[in-house]
């Protein structure tokens, strides 16, 4: 029956054709033990009249296996070779086949009902909650998950991925305008008066600095007098204007109306009010933003970044005990746990998933169905029919087997009839 040679098929076609054949043998054994038993009866039926029963059913089994025979091989190839009419039903109808069965498959089993009666009564978030508390299966998925990342980041192309980055940037940092925002920004800072925290920060760091940092004034007045200036006058100078400049960090630490607070509150003022309106000043920010965007150093941070990020990643999507491995484990298992014991979660996450799968068998059913047909199609009609006779041939044989019996039968009824109202039959 099988034109592919026995190795070539898998282990389980194999064991299907041998199924196949031993019931071709068992139904051809039949048909042949009928015929014998036929040959046998009519020959010394007339030595013993009821040797008629026994030819009777002989030869009413031969014609049902016959005629089951020839229905069996019709639906596969033209019995004995011969172009009658409505045989090798498959190999000539196999595309309309395909699309028959793709059609029953869309109608009966990709139908929106079907499937959210199905999955409703299937506690899908419960059962992957269950099963994602297991330790060994959260790592499981944690590693599915880390090698098709690599995948990703490898297939990446750092080229393209930098001018993704400059492209972004440039769309969301260059090209929009940052004076008008950052004005109102500060403005809205100075008003409500938020930047004090910040100016004290400065002030007690600086007052901290000068405390640890006295050697610092020696001479940084001083060598700027006179030659003629005494060495005492010197140090003088250079202490006072170190206390002076304690003094004065202290008296700005302590009064918050000091003036020079005032004046920084002003210029923020300014600042932010020109940031708004003022063009000249709009025009050198954002002369200085593309300035420095453009800069290729910063193109080179922004590679250098890229390249250490993304060998980081591998490295730690590579390690199995490596943090991020880890807590990506230790997530997914506490997904699972409260997939598994939360039942307004489930309901939820049932609820998006039957959503979701109705909407994708609604919107692509004929699209999926139609992978049936074409697959079909593009088979060869040779190859069809050995996959569908490797699939059902065997239990086409019983019906061989079955009509010989059910010949039998109907021929001896028929005999024993006819001679019970017939009289001299």
């Amino acid at each position: 029956m099988s034109r592919t040679p026995m190795a070539l098929l898998s282990p389980a076609d194999q064991e299907r054709l041998r199924g196949l054949r031993r019931m071709k043998a068992v139904a051809l054994g039949a048909l042949i033990f009928m015929a014998v038993v036929f040959v046998i009866s009519f020959w010394l039926e007339s030595r013993h009249p009821w040797l008629g029963y026994v030819r009777a059913a002989a030869e009413g089994g031969m014609v049902g296996a016959l005629a089951d025979w020839f229905a069996v091989t019709a639906l596969f190839r033209r019995p004995l070779g011969l172009p009658i009419p409505h045989t090798a039903i498959i190999p000539n109808r196999k595309d309309e086949i395909g699309r028959t069965l793709g059609e029953f498959v869309e109608t009966n089993f990709l139908a929106g009902d079907v499937v959210r009666a199905k999955l409703s009564t299937t506690a899908l978030s419960q059962r992957l909650g269950e099963w994602l508390t297991d330790e060994a299966h959260a790592q499981r998925v944690a590693s599915e998950a880390s090698t098709a990342a690599s995948a990703v980041l490898r297939a990446l192309s750092d080229d393209d991925v930098q001018s993704l980055i400059a492209d972004l940037a440039r769309e969301h940092l260059i090209e929009p305008d940052w004076a008008p925002s950052a004005g109102t920004w500060l403005q809205r800072i100075v008003e409500a008066d938020a930047h004090r925290g910040a100016v004290d920060l400065a002030v007690d760091s600086l007052g901290a600095w000068l405390e640890n940092n006295a050697a610092a004034f020696q001479g940084l007045i001083s060598r700027r007098l006179p030659s003629w200036v005494p060495r005492l006058a010197h140090r003088f100078v250079d202490e006072t204007a170190y206390s002076e400049a304690l003094k004065f960090v202290r008296a700005v630490h302590t009064d918050p109306r000091h003036p020079a607070r005032i004046a920084l509150d002003g210029y923020l003022g300014r600042l932010a009010d020109g940031l708004q309106h003022d063009e000249a000043m709009r025009d050198r920010l954002e002369s200085a933003k593309t300035t420095l965007f453009d800069s290729p150093r910063v193109g080179e941070l922004a590679a250098q970044v890229w390249n250490t990020a993304k060998t980081g990643l591998l490295d730690a999507l590579a390690e199995p005990e490596s943090g991020l491995r880890r807590r990506a484990a230790a997530a997914i298992a506490e997904t699972g746990q409260r997939l598994a014991t939360d039942p307004a979660l489930q309901a939820r996450v049932d609820g998006w998933a039957t959503d979701a799968a109705v909407f994708l068998v609604d919107r692509y059913r004929h699209d999926i169905a139609s992978i049936i047909t074409d697959t079909v199609e593009k088979w060869d009609p040779a190859e069809t029919t050995e996959k569908i006779e490797l699939m059902v041939g065997r239990d086409l044989q019983y019906i061989r087997l079955n009509g010989t019996v059910v010949g039998a039968l109907a021929g001896l009824a028929i005999y024993a009839i006819a001679h019970a109202l017939i009289p001299g039959a």
